[in-house]
């Protein structure tokens, strides 16, 4: 049967969700309490209705978009329109600003989290499970917002050069960039009391 690129990924990413927990449903077929974790396809948004909407312990978590894979066709381009769903009242629902969102072809996966500093679109290996998103109310901050309270490096006992590496590296990281390649030399003190390596990638 033909398919458009569209249902392919929505095939991928069904087969994808299953596997990491989550209870694929229809919206002529909710039951929100029927998994941890409930995916439905096509709930009524005012944006629209989102390719999938999750729910986590009855209450919207997240939200997917599907886009085709297609040669040359840039997936964080949808990125605002992603968004847009996530700005969006859900119907039936009360809800605040979803701060998950992800992209998906059904084989690359993007996650933006908007409770971020200042949110971008990041690349997964997969969607997160039920689980994971459950826990991360209880947590005041996002992983990048909590990069900005970083304690203060303590400095005793560490190789000088080492340590320089290790604070330059958490400044860029609170700056948010994206990348923060470090070479160190041999014997620049990568290994540290001759049992406790710093591997940074």
């Amino acid at each position: 049967m033909n398919q458009t690129p569209e249902q392919i990924a929505r095939d991928h990413i069904d087969r994808q969700l299953a596997v990491f927990g989550w209870m694929i449903q229809d919206k002529s077929e909710i039951n929100l309490h029927a998994a941890l974790g409930v995916a439905v396809h096509e709930y009524l948004t005012d944006a629209g209705p989102a390719d999938y909407l999750l729910f986590v312990h009855g209450r919207p978590a997240g939200v997917i978009e599907a886009e085709r894979k297609e040669e040359g066709h840039k997936l964080f381009t949808h990125e605002n329109q992603a968004e847009n769903y996530a700005k969006a009242g859900i119907k039936y629902l009360d809800n605040e600003k979803l701060p998950l969102v992800y992209l998906s072809t059904g084989e690359v996966v993007a996650f933006t989290d908007f409770r971020d500093p200042k949110p971008r679109a990041r690349s997964l290996f997969s969607f997160h499970r039920p689980e994971t998103l459950h826990s991360w109310p209880k947590k005041q901050n996002s992983l990048r917002a909590s990069l900005h309270r970083l304690p203060e490096l303590p400095s005793q006992g560490q190789h000088r050069r080492l340590f320089q590496a290790a604070f330059w590296l958490e400044q860029s990281l609170k700056q948010n960039k994206q990348r923060a390649p470090i070479q160190m030399v041999a014997g620049a003190g990568k290994t540290f009391n001759n049992t406790q390596q710093y591997l940074i990638t």
